[in-house]
This record gives C-alpha cells, structure tokens and sequence, in this order.
C-alpha cells in the first residue's frame, strides 16, 4: 500500500476529528469524525475558513493559534468550546502542530479536536462536590479533620485553625497532640490509634488548649471511609465542644444530689414522728422504717441514674442488698432492660416488701431457702415473676393490710398491670405484666 494511502485511511477512520488548514485558517481536509462531531459535511467545510466554528467568543482564539504554529510552536491539547452545525456549543479538546512542506516550511496546520462533553461535565460535578465539601467542613461548627487510612491527619477545617491559632504550616510541625492537655495525650492517643487499627470508630472525650489559653472540653468522634472493597481509605472526625453540656450536667448533678439530701433529711423526720408517735409498737415502727429506707433506696438509685430510665437486674439488686450475703439466696435472671423513675419506684417498692415477708415467713426465714426473680421484655409486654421455693409451707394470710397494696394493688393501679400473688404450699409467688411501652417510656414517668 502507498504510505499516502495508509496514512489516509488512519484519517479516515480515527475517532477523533482531523483537520488540515492552512496559515489562514482555511479547511485543506476534513475527516468523516470532524463531520460526525460538528455536524458539517467535507464538502460543506474544504474551502471555508474553520472561524465558522468559533464562538462569538472565542474569536481571537484562532488568531492566537495561527501565530504559534506560523512561529513552529506546537499548541499542546487544551479544553475549549466549538459550534455545532445547529447552532449548540460543544466542549472539545483541541491540540494543533504545524506542517511543514518537504523543504521543512511551514504550510500549515494539522488540528485534532475530541468530544469533551462527557470530561467537562465529569470535572463540573468534581468541582461542585468539592465546593460542596469546602462549604460544609469550613463552616460546620465542630473542629472537623481528615486523616490517612494510617491516621496521619492531613487535612483541618477553618474552624480548626481559628480555635487553635495555627496554621497549616504550624499544624504540620506541631501536629494534632501538640494541643491535648498533658494528663490526657496518652489515653488518647493510644485509644485513637486502637481504633485505626481494628478500623472501627473512634470516640472520646478531652480538653482542647484554644489560641488564648483556654482549655474547654470536646467531644471526638472519627468514622472510617472505605472503598468498594471495604478498605479503609481515609478518617473524617469531628471535634464538638461540649464545655456548656458539661458544666450544665455537673450543675444538674449538684442539684439532685441535693433534692436527694433534702428528700433523705425529710424522710429521716418522717421516720422520728413516726417513732414518737407510735412508739408503744415497736414492730409496726420497725416496718414503717424499712419501707421508708426502701423509698430511700430508690432515691439514690434514681439520683444516680440522673432520674433516668433504671436497669431491673440493679434495681433488684440494690433493693435486696440487705437480705444476705449468700450468692445462691437471690437468683436473678432476665435480659437487659430498663424502667423509667416511676415504675423503678413502684416494683422497687414490691420488691422490699416481698423480700421482708419472705424474710419473717417465707424462704428466706429458713436455710436452704431460695428467692427467684426471672423477667421477660418483648415489643409489646413487660413481665417480672416472684418465686420462692425450699421455705416453711406457705399459707394465704388471713387479712390484707399495706403491705398486700404495695405488692399488687398499687402496681396494677399505676399501670393497669396484671398482678397476681398466689400462695402454693412449696413457696409464694407474685407476677407483674404491663405494656412495656408504660414502663419504659420516660413520658409515662413525667405524671
């Protein structure tokens, strides 16, 4: 094959559109993708000047290229835009070289121009992500951060350089640490990187040193980014000052620590009128004592729960701590799940006074005795079972006085609950059921 004619043929069948003009911007040739990709035909182009392809706004562009390659510049690949033969405008990348005659003068131009289309509007969402990103992490209010898969930080939002007082020079040299109060950079340091080793994510809490001095509490967090293959590639992490929540918490503490004060102080004086005033039955004030250090044991217990939601295994075992020191006495089973203030009050209550009696006339009186107390939590019931075996033959009692209220008609009254007490032979046994959603809720508390 002539070489003339192979390299015809390369022109003919590239995908990219080939163009020769000459020191004027004349077409000279005009291959089938150049017509393809604007529009106009070889015949319609070969002739006419490749100007009826520019913008109104890019005019002097071909100016500009004309006078390099007259000067034997090649101008290197670069993105711009061209008109379709219908009007539209496409994004190209367009590369020219001179051509030189075999006496090596330049004749003309050789121009190469590619559908952009799909590049530009890639690097346009590129930018708009990235904007996107820039206007969140610089002017989210946490200090934010990005870190290499190894935990290198490499990236600090302006909120970061604003608190500290740094640069991202200075950050470099001083690095993260640098700003952790002493007492405190061992613990974190050695628990962040724990996190980026097992990738998992990180959090804690610790005081941060700011430009004047000041050292206020944070609250950090750092989750791991990985890709498709579920490697981690990079760790976004935020730093949120919590300063104010901290110190309105310890007031709050404060306080209930001294409602909880007051609330004992007015028990105890509950407890010397009722002595006084009942002293000829020394029994009937030694019950009413222990039923008040019951309510006194569910004040602490909510006090130090902040009168939140109360684990049943703990309210078990704080309201029973007094019974005996044998392990196998109480057998406490159930999952984990919790009560909110009012009915931790309520079955606390319950739960006492169903440990006294067993103490003076049920299992626990005898050795060898054995209180169980299983509970169940499902989506929609809660259940809490009272059972006593290996004690003294049980026998109804033969009236119901305060006590019988607090086992089963207070709590069936405060939570339309199902509670029963039977008296089998081989050992009592008392059932609470209620909807878990009354129980739980800290809403339901609130009356």
């Amino acid at each position: 094959m002539d070489p003339r004619d192979h390299y015809a043929a390369l022109i003919a069948s590239s995908d990219d559109g080939i163009v020769a003009k000459d020191l004027s911007g004349i077409v000279i040739s005009w291959n089938p993708a150049a017509a393809h990709l604007f529009g106009w035909t070889e015949s319609e182009m070969v002739g006419r000047s490749i100007r009826r392809l520019l913008p109104a706004d890019r005019r002097d562009e071909e100016d500009a290229i004309l006078v390099r390659i007259g000067a034997g510049e090649r101008v290197p690949a670069f993105l711009t835009r061209r008109l379709h033969r219908d009007g539209h405008e496409l994004d190209v990348e367009v590369s020219v070289s001179p051509v030189r005659d075999p006496a090596g003068l330049i004749v003309g131009a050789s121009t190469i121009m590619r559908d952009a289309t799909e590049r530009v509007l890639a690097e346009r969402r590129l930018r708009q992500s990235e904007a996107r990103f820039r206007m969140l992490g610089e002017n989210m209010s946490q200090l934010a951060w990005i870190a290499e898969s190894d935990g290198a930080i490499g990236w600090y939002n302006q909120r970061w350089y604003e608190y500290t007082g740094t640069t991202p020079d200075e950050m470099r040299e001083l690095g993260w640490l640098h700003f952790h109060r002493p007492d405190h950079q061992d613990r974190v340091y050695s628990r962040f990187f724990s996190c980026v080793a097992r990738g998992v994510e990180w959090e804690d809490i610790f005081p941060l040193r700011r430009a004047d001095g000041e050292w206020r509490w944070f609250l950090g967090r750092a989750k791991p980014i990985r890709d498709d293959a579920g490697k981690v590639t990079n760790w976004f992490g935020t730093n949120t000052d919590i300063t104010e929540q901290r110190e309105q918490a310890e007031q709050i503490q404060l306080l209930l620590q001294e409602v909880n004060h007051r609330s004992k102080n007015m028990l105890a004086k509950v407890q010397a009128l009722a002595r006084s005033s009942i002293r000829a039955d020394p029994a009937l004030v030694r019950r009413f004592e222990e039923r008040v250090g019951s309510l006194a044991v569910n004040q602490d217990i909510l006090v130090r729960r902040d009168w939140r939601e109360v684990p049943v295994r703990e309210l078990a075992e704080l309201q029973l701590a007094f019974v005996s020191a044998r392990e196998d006495v109480i057998v406490l089973d159930g999952p984990d799940c919790a009560l909110n203030p009012r009915a931790a009050e309520v079955i606390g209550m319950a739960l006492h006074e169903l440990a006294t009696n067993s103490i003076k006339y049920g299992a626990l009186s005898v050795e060898g005795g054995v209180v169980s107390i299983t509970w169940q939590a499902g989506d929609d019931a809660f259940a809490i079972e009272w059972t006593e075996s290996g004690g003294p033959p049980v026998e109804p009692p033969l009236h119901n006085g305060f006590g019988t209220q607090l086992i089963r008609e207070i709590p069936r009254r405060s939570f339309a609950a199902e509670v029963s007490l039977e008296y089998p032979v081989d050992g009592l046994c008392w059932r609470f059921a209620s909807d878990v959603r009354v129980l739980a809720s800290n809403a339901a508390s609130a009356g």
